[in-house]
């Protein structure tokens, strides 16, 4: 005798809702008034305590000294999982002074300046305003400069395929300039911002998802860091010898693998560091002064960078 498959079968329930009960449980209810007057106002208290936060929303706890490690490490992650997800593999990193604007906008500022005083140099602070102002005019072809380079990498096959990109601090000047050649070509660019104490705006050429935030100096030189295939370094201050100088410290104890570090603008690198005197010195070694070379034009840079990696024998991208 054979028997329906179905009726050897146990009643099985229907599944659980998956957020709903019928009955709640006794913890999903407040003790009621009606058993302690003064039990809704306690909860409402505890509740209310900043110890009851869950530790990720608890932004105050995250602030202490001792959680440090703690934003340390998210800190790192955040972009490190981000750019990941957008296959950000390779970046060529820009650095440069946030002075510099484009050309246009440094006439204007001199123009300014010339009418603020009345035409002449006025005292000696106005005379001094009014050379750095000239001076600025002059270096604003280095923007016309990183602009042309962003958009060279940006419109390369390795950039149209969105394996290479331009990275920069994301702030205004030459920094500016690369990003904003990587969108002239619909190329996308990333942005490293630093939390300062003062308001701080990102460019607006940086692509929105991958602009990022920074607290830690040492995470963003990080970041700025991890996937460079080559260093630009165009005339800048403090900043720029900051990054510019700990690469090349790097490079030079061999803590990170050698890449390719080109400095735009001969005649200011020359006055502003004097790298024959350092080698003459022996404060470093002539090899030293072989980690980097000078540039003038975005193809200058970017011819470069292709010589040093067929030079090197190490692809200028990665493999998909």
């Amino acid at each position: 005798m054979t028997h329906n498959r179905s009726d050897r079968l146990p009643q099985v329930p229907p599944p659980a809702h998956p957020d709903k009960r019928k009955e709640p449980l006794p913890w999903q209810r407040p003790k009621p008034s009606d058993e302690d007057p003064d039990a809704p106002e306690r909860v409402r208290r505890i509740i209310a305590s900043p110890s009851y936060r869950l530790a990720e929303e608890d932004q105050t706890f995250f602030e202490r000294d001792e959680a440090r490690g703690l934003r340390l490490q998210v800190e790192y992650l955040k972009p490190e999982l981000l750019l990941r997800d957008c296959g950000i593999s390779d970046t060529i990193v820009v650095y440069g002074s946030t002075r510099i604007p484009e050309p246009a906008a440094a006439r204007r500022n001199l123009e300014a300046l010339r009418q603020a005083v009345g035409g002449g140099a006025g005292d000696a602070d106005s005379a001094r305003k009014l050379a750095v102002a000239e001076t600025t005019v002059a270096k604003s072809h280095y923007y016309d400069v990183a602009r042309a380079f962003g958009r060279l990498v940006g419109s390369s096959p390795e950039g149209s395929r969105s394996r290479l990109v331009i990275m920069t601090g994301g702030g205004p000047g030459i920094m500016e300039a690369a990003n904003r050649g990587a969108f002239d070509v619909g190329a996308k660019s990333v942005g490293l911002n630093i939390s300062l104490p003062h308001e701080q705006y990102p460019n607006p050429y940086v692509t929105p998802e991958l602009c990022f935030r920074f607290h830690y100096f040492a995470l963003r030189k990080m970041h700025l860091l991890l996937r460079a295939k080559a260093l630009v370094a165009f005339p800048g201050g403090y900043g720029t010898f900051d990054e510019l100088f700990e690469v090349l410290t790097l490079v030079q104890t061999r803590k990170i693998k050698p890449l390719p570090i080109a400095l735009v603008g001969e005649s200011y690198w020359r006055q502003a560091v004097n790298w024959d005197f350092l080698v003459e010195e022996g404060v470093i070694d002539k090899e030293d002064r072989e980690l980097f070379w000078f540039a003038e034009t975005a193809s200058e840079i970017w011819d470069g960078i292709r010589h040093w990696h067929r030079a090197s024998g190490a692809p200028l991208t990665a493999e998909p």
